[in-house]
């Protein structure tokens, strides 16, 4: 058969000038390179809007990988450069391991069962995927770190040699971790329930962060960086900070313990790609759910666990609902875990610090209450679902009473809880009464205009990508929970002006005791009425309400 004139022959698959040549072997890393680079072209020609999204985002990266390069650089000759250097580049690593369980569809080639039907050996894919993951804004500002880790300790002709392999080792360890940690948890990953791990990375970076500023703090206190020495010479034999001790110590002219660490860089480089290997080579294969025999049916079954302690009725069934909602759908799973992380991390953190109060105890209430609004937006399109069976108001204050008592079932215990342990680490027992009694007033508060705001002010929480409020409806969320944060300390200020006069009078502390029967039944009775007048506004906005939270 001849081939077209339009098409080169050399082109034809099964043509003589497609096979290679006897002895030699078509490698698979440009082709991968071109795939990456062909991947974030055609990425940025879907809008302007996202190709000015990136162009800024590699600005800034550029720009702080600059600044921290500068003041790398300038830590140069201090005798503390590798107790800084050391740390910082184990926290990279962390992060590079971190960061595919948090963003899996952060980048399309993390995943490899997108080749599994191609003709690939796991070792060529290795060394073709190693070659695109050098490619992107991580890798650079990784590179631009490294770079300036090892200038800050490097002194002479030997450690600068030095340096240009630890900075190859330690990137290259960096991104063989992050891509060994996403071929080992891909399957979980690509799962629904393995994508609800993104909604811990809300509560790793608050729970860093204060642990950062913590020992920023203790380090400002206690001598300055002198306090990292010792963990200095821990962390410089673990890889990849290994790479940059092994700059440090050819430095001090200690050649064989330079060597050590390099090669401790060089043997944690090749055991991950082992792994990763290994890993590739189940993934192309092992079968899947796809291939496997469909399960049998599930045997019907009665309540269990949860569902058997709550009420029988609409109410419980409510309850069930919403708390299936809080452990099942990740918006609301998200919403939640940074609540109860923030809530204890600010009191605990600040009581640590030795500048905290004990009020600071009821920042925890204060968090969980803003769950209570915008409850009928988180069902998103599904409310109408629920709307079919609001008849009367009754049936509406039925509803936001169930998912009132849903909230109280974690919201209590773990209020309770935070101001405990904040009053313990105080050691201010004597104002536990009063403060649990002003959490609980707060809470009850914020339930009442919680639910009178989700029935007047509802919006839409779209379900894809990170946006918690879908466009054109800022407006509302902003006047829903911050108008209704206002009116809860407004309704609140009875029990706080309470609690102000038990301190300031001389014998308030006989009464303090009284704040806590009457914060809670204060909290008690400000709910209940709360529920009762957001019931008729919530049967008659139906329509409004449902047209609302379905636009996302």
């Amino acid at each position: 058969m001849s081939t077209p004139a339009s098409i080169p022959a050399s082109t034809v698959p099964g043509t003589p000038a497609d096979s290679p040549a006897p002895g030699s072997a078509v490698s698979v890393t440009p082709v991968v390179v071109r795939l990456k680079l062909s991947l974030l072209r055609n990425g940025l020609r879907q809008s302007g809007g996202r190709r000015a999204a990136y162009v800024t985002s590699v600005v800034v990266v550029l720009l702080v990988a600059a600044l921290q390069l500068l003041g790398l650089i300038a830590l140069r000759g201090s005798p503390h450069a590798l107790s800084v250097t050391a740390p910082l580049v184990l926290v990279l690593a962390l992060g590079w391991a971190v960061m595919p369980l948090f963003f899996p569809g952060g980048d399309e080639t993390l995943d490899p069962t997108r080749l599994v039907m191609l003709p690939l050996r796991p070792r060529p894919l290795v060394r073709a995927l190693l070659a695109a993951s050098l490619i992107g804004i991580g890798p650079l500002f990784t590179l631009c770190l490294l770079v300036g880790s090892v200038i800050s300790v490097a002194h002479g002709t030997a450690a600068y040699a030095t340096a240009v392999v630890a900075v190859a080792v330690a990137l290259l360890v960096c991104v063989a971790l992050a891509r060994a940690v996403a071929a080992a948890n891909i399957r979980l990953l690509s799962s629904r329930k393995g994508r609800d791990l993104a909604v811990l990375s809300g509560l790793v970076i608050a729970v860093g962060a204060q642990l950062v500023n913590f020992g920023a703090q203790r380090i400002g206190s206690a001598g300055g960086l002198t306090e990292l020495d010792p963990v200095a010479d821990v962390l410089r034999w673990v890889p990849p900070a290994s790479a940059i001790g092994a700059v440090d110590s050819v430095s001090e002219g200690s050649y064989a313990a330079g060597a050590v660490q390099l090669a401790l860089g060089v043997a944690a480089l090749a055991g991950l790609l082992a792994l990763w290997s290994r890993h590739l080579t189940r993934l192309m294969t092992s079968p899947d759910g796809s291939t496997l025999r469909a399960a049998e049916p599930a045997r019907e079954r009665g309540p269990s666990g949860l569902a058997r302690l709550l009420p029988s009725g609409r109410t419980g069934t409510v309850m069930e609902r919403s708390l299936r909602y809080v452990w099942r759908d990740p918006k609301t799973k998200s919403a939640w875990v940074t609540s109860l992380a923030i809530g204890l991390i600010v009191p605990v953190f600040n009581a640590l610090q030795g500048t905290g109060s004990v009020y600071f105890a009821c920042f925890a209430a204060g968090m969980l209450g803003i769950q209570m609004y915008n409850q009928f937006g988180q069902d998103t399109s599904a409310f109408w679902m629920v709307a079919m069976t609001i008849s009367s108001p009754r049936d509406a204050c039925v509803e936001l009473r169930g998912r009132a008592l849903a909230l109280l079932v974690i919201t209590l215990p773990y209020a309770t809880l935070v101001t405990v342990l904040t009053t313990a680490l105080l050691g201010d027992w004597g104002r536990l009464p009063e403060v649990l009694g002003l959490s609980l007033a707060l809470l009850g508060a914020m339930l009442a205009t919680g639910a009178w705001s989700s029935a007047r002010f509802p919006y839409s929480i779209p379900q894809e990508g990170y946006k918690n409020v879908a466009p054109g409806q800022a407006g509302l969320a902003w006047i829903s929970i911050f108008g209704g944060m206002v009116s809860a300390a407004l309704l609140s200020a009875p029990v706080i002006a309470l609690t102000i006069w038990v301190n300031v009078a001389s014998d308030g502390d006989r009464w303090s005791w009284l704040l806590l029967p009457l914060g809670a039944g204060y909290g008690a009775l400000v709910a209940l009425l709360g529920l009762r007048m957001a019931a008729p506004r919530t049967a008659r906005r139906l329509p409004e309400i449902l047209a609302a939270v379905s636009k996302g």
